[in-house]
């Protein structure tokens, strides 16, 4: 097992080959140590050259109704009436601390992820 930094892109593309080639060995056995250690050079080469950047708020909300099997009427009285969820949701007014406070309670979406800026749609 010779395990080394993942530096270029060819050496992620062989440890990913390589770690295809252990990934079921068994824990706390040679190749489950390093399939466990490669993959923490892959992820981090990864975070590093291939961020995944998190969905704009309205976008985070409307996959977390979906994962809830909610409808846009579910959100009326959590961020205001019918009318507002709508112009919320199709980005024509933008959320308030209010919304974002009580979207994190119920949708269970971060006030980090909610408060990123997003363009509205005029």
């Amino acid at each position: 097992m010779e395990i080394k930094p993942i530096k270029t892109e060819k050496d992620y593309e062989k440890s990913l080959e390589r770690l295809e080639v252990i990934f079921d060995a068994k824990p706390n056995s040679k190749e489950g140590d390093e399939a466990e250690i490669l993959s923490m050079l892959i992820e981090n080469y990864e975070n590093k050259y291939y961020p995944i950047e998190a969905p704009d708020p309205i976008e985070a909300i409307k996959i977390r109704m979906e994962e809830m099997n909610l409808k846009q009427k579910d959100l009326v009285g959590i961020i205001g009436g019918k009318s507002r969820v709508s112009e919320i949701l199709n980005k024509k007014k933008k959320l308030t601390v209010e919304m974002i406070r009580e979207l994190e309670k119920i949708l269970h979406i971060s006030a980090s992820v909610l408060v990123n800026n997003y363009q509205l749609i005029t």
